[in-house]
């Protein structure tokens, strides 16, 4: 999509592949400078691949807390940027890495975003693009 397919919007893409779920104080910032993001009306898509593409599974947010004793949970930082316009994305490599399908996703995860469509997005259109 080109900036004139999308309404004039500026356009975020975050991709979480260097935050590892198993440093669960690493894992509340992406999601919030993603809907930070969407809040300013930009268009935001969220990527988790490598290691973090697992918080897009059903129950692996859920049991991450940002901060001991918190009871915020990692899917909760997920689900805000998702109420604020936030469109978040597995890596389908990642089904098969974790012997997982669709169905194991996370209701707020919109799908798959495939490497193809990472160039693409990131070199065709007029984005900005934050790593985590």
């Amino acid at each position: 999509m080109s900036i004139s397919e999308n309404g004039g919007k500026r356009r975020l893409v975050v991709m979480l592949l260097n935050t590892d779920p198993r440093n669960p104080e690493e894992l509340a910032a992406p999601f919030y400078y993603a809907a930070v993001a969407a809040a300013m009306d930009y268009e935001v898509d969220l990527l988790c691949t490598a290691t973090a593409g697992r918080l897009m599974f059903k129950g692996v947010a859920a049991a991450l807390h940002v901060k001991p004793g918190d009871p915020k949970t990692v899917h909760d930082w997920i689900r805000e940027a998702h109420e604020q316009g936030v469109r978040l994305w597995a890596c389908p490599a990642n089904l098969e890495l974790f012997d997982k399908d669709e169905a194991d996703l996370i209701e707020e995860c919109n799908g798959m975003m495939g490497a193809a469509s990472v160039i693409q997005t990131i070199m065709d259109d007029e984005c900005r693009v934050l790593t985590f």
